[in-house]
């Protein structure tokens, strides 16, 4: 796969290209200048918000809207804290008047302890949401009924989680997360859990369409470095899988052909 072939494979979610494979999030980090350079490190084209926390002015959020280069990127707010298809109904509502966009990250959390999405409020809400114009993104279990299902009422893409949020423990889920590729008739986001470049990588690797993070570059030793390295590992996991990886064998296979090397003579058994 040459390098101008790589450069026109978009990421196209409703309609609309994106040469970035990163998501990023603008929560927990120190402040909003190292927000904003992360972003601009990343390559990221998409950024999540937290509509209910700026609304509401919470600490660190004051400003937040006005932090971020909207010329440049595509806003996702999102229905954080949300815990019924009611409550994220009225939340993407706010956001929609209070940005102008009609995209949404859709997020309905009732479990406070592993902070797990509820299936049956979300494609409710999804499915209200699509009827009222909205470009949805639904964060989801990895399960492959109900993303074909989100996708059946209209849902722009399906977000499964690769592991609890903000737990940093990598594509514990990998095996289900394929199921959901598998057939898969809208873009398929890894979000929440990813914790290290590497699972960034392996999640493209794997056939997912791109990937969300915000925790594992937050809380980075060095933000910025961190944000760097995963928009590196989501190019190289798209190539790999453009490329197509070699078959697995049960067994080695030598890299150098055998012509030519000379045949040992079988060793000698001694006569007992």
């Amino acid at each position: 796969m040459t390098g101008d072939h790589v450069q026109t494979d978009s990421l196209v979610i409703a309609g609309q290209p994106f040469t970035s494979r990163l998501m990023l999030g603008t929560g927990k980090f120190r402040d909003f200048t190292l927000m904003g350079d992360a972003i601009r490190a990343s390559g990221a084209q998409i950024v999540t918000v937290a509509i209910r926390r700026v609304e509401l002015g919470a600490p660190g959020h004051e400003g937040l809207l006005d932090a971020l280069d909207l010329g440049c990127l595509q806003l996702l707010p999102n229905t954080a804290g949300c815990r019924t298809a009611a409550e994220a109904l009225r939340v993407a509502r706010l956001a929609r008047a209070l940005t102008g966009t009609r995209w949404i990250k859709l997020e309905v959390i009732p479990d406070p302890r592993y902070l797990l999405p509820d299936s049956l409020e979300t494609l409710r809400a999804a499915e209200l949401l699509v009827s009222e114009g909205f470009t949805v993104l639904p964060y989801v279990q990895p399960d492959a009924v109900l993303a074909r299902q989100l996708e059946a009422v209209g849902c722009a893409t399906v977000m499964p989680l690769a592991s609890p949020i903000g737990s940093g423990r990598g594509l514990l889920a990998r095996a289900l997360i394929e199921t959901v590729i598998d057939g898969a008739g809208v873009p398929i986001v890894v979000d929440a859990g990813l914790g290290v470049p590497s699972d960034a990588a392996q999640a493209l690797e794997l056939g997912a369409d791109a990937v969300l993070v915000n925790t594992a570059v937050a809380e980075a030793r060095d933000p910025v470095q961190m944000a760097h390295a995963f928009g590196l590992a989501v190019r190289a996991g798209r190539e790999a899988y453009l490329a197509g990886r070699m078959e697995q064998r049960a067994q080695a296979s030598a890299s150098s052909p055998p012509n030519g090397v000379p045949r040992l003579p079988d060793p000698e058994v001694p006569v007992l």
